[in-house]
Formats: C-alpha cells, sequence, structure tokens
C-alpha cells in the first residue's frame, strides 16, 4: 500500500487543491485498447473540424497554474504545466503523441477537461508519495533522459517518495524511474486543480472518465480524493 499526501505547506498556499488519484490493479497495457483510442481520435476530429480546441493560457483553468507557478518561481511560459504544454502540442501539430493505450488514455482526459494529468508506476515508487516544497538538495531525472540529474529549486512544488522526486514544478514532467510503460501492472493516475471550488466537477467527470477508460482492462480500478481538508489517501 502506497500513502499519498498533501503537505501542511503545500496545503496552505493552495487552499483550493483537490486531486483525484484513479489507480488501476492488474493493468494490462499491451492489449487495445479501442475505447480510449477512439476518444483520443473523436478529439483530434473536433479539433480538425473546427468544433473545439484545448484550453490555452487565456483560459481559467490555465490561468490558475500559470498563476500557482509564478507563486513557488516557476515561469509558466518557459516551463508550462503539462496541460499547457500539451494542449498547445495538440493546437500545433493536431494529434497527441502515442505512447502506449494507458498514457493515450489520460491525455485525451488531460486535454479533454484542461486539467493536469500524470501517472505514476506503483511498483517502481519507495514508500510514501508527498506533495511538499523541495528542499533543494533532491534528486530528479527527467522522464526520458534516464542519465540526467536535476535539482529542483528550494521552495518548488513536486511530488516525491523516499528515493526521489516524481515531478518538477507541481505537474510539468514526470520523473523517468516511475514512467508507465507497457509492462506497468499498478498505476496511480493523478488529475488535479488549485481551483477546486470553481473545477472541482470537472475533475470528478474527468476520474469518472479515466476510470471507465482504465476499468475493460484492469483487475480493479478506484477512485481516491486528496484536498487541505483530507490530505492523505492510501491506494
Amino acid at each position: 500500500m502506497t500513502a499519498f499526501r498533501i503537505a501542511p505547506a503545500v496545503a496552505d498556499a493552495f487552499p483550493g487543491t483537490l486531486v483525484a488519484l484513479v489507480t488501476a490493479s492488474g493493468l494490462r497495457n499491451r492489449e487495445p485498447w479501442p475505447a480510449a483510442a477512439a476518444a483520443v481520435e473523436e478529439l483530434e476530429r473536433r479539433l480538425a473540424d473546427g468544433a473545439w480546441r484545448p484550453a490555452d493560457e487565456t483560459d481559467p483553468r490555465i490561468e490558475a497554474w500559470h498563476t500557482a507557478y509564478r507563486s513557488f518561481g516557476t515561469n509558466p511560459r518557459r516551463v508550462r504545466p503539462s496541460v499547457d504544454a500539451l494542449g498547445r502540442r495538440l493546437a500545433k501539430k493536431g494529434a497527441l503523441p502515442r505512447v502506449n493505450p494507458a498514457v493515450d488514455a489520460y491525455n485525451g482526459v488531460s486535454v479533454r477537461h484542461g486539467l493536469p494529468a500524470g501517472a505514476f508506476d506503483l511498483d517502481h515508487v519507495t514508500g510514501d508519495v508527498e506533495i511538499r516544497l523541495a528542499d533543494g538538495t533532491e534528486d530528479f531525472t527527467p522522464l526520458g533522459e534516464p542519465d540526467t540529474v536535476e535539482h529542483p529549486r528550494a521552495g518548488e512544488v513536486v511530488y516525491t517518495d523516499t528515493s526521489g522526486v516524481l515531478t518538477r514544478h507541481w505537474n510539468h514532467r514526470d520523473a523517468h524511474r516511475t514512467r508507465v510503460t507497457g509492462d506497468s501492472a499498478r498505476v496511480a493516475f493523478i488529475l488535479e486543480t488549485v481551483e477546486a471550488s470553481r473545477d472541482g466537477h470537472l475533475v470528478e467527470a474527468a476520474a469518472d472518465e479515466l476510470r471507465a477508460l482504465l476499468a475493460p482492462h484492469s483487475t480493479g480500478t478506484a477512485v481516491h480524493r486528496l484536498t487541505p481538508a483530507h490530505p492523505e489517501a492510501v491506494v
């Protein structure tokens, strides 16, 4: 079992935080996921037809994350929240990247709802996971760069476990160690907002949608929530 928690300093600084943890066990990430593939293709068709566009930095959902990033010293136009970067890529290229079914599923849910999303392979997480302020001494190896080691700045919001940093700048980029691959069998997917009073319903809808995409390809799924009032969940 892995506990996820929001540290008191983060809860105090961002009282509107809501994190949905969508967990899947017995994940079968090497078989076809037709519903997830169809959902992504539908988004791409709607974009091509001009019926829909991903949220950009003028959208209140993205603007809230830009404000959060600036509050802990990150320039969000140089280091963008994941949903912002993914939406910009989709708008430019007309298609989302295809990685593997689970990653494709949460990427589609992320841009559809304008919410940052990520995921951790729980079999590669050590100890518990905490959303906290970095102290500047931690190590982070970026996704896709296994020979690179970075050190978050003190005060930057990060996800950590007992071995190091799992995300930088809260939700800009995930770590290589806990990336979701075709062999990942136990995964925690993250959907989040810092404006729960306004966007909490979007987090709930996105979590339900992602769980429905995961369920046919898992032996079990669940949804847990973290808020400043309820800062810990065990998955």
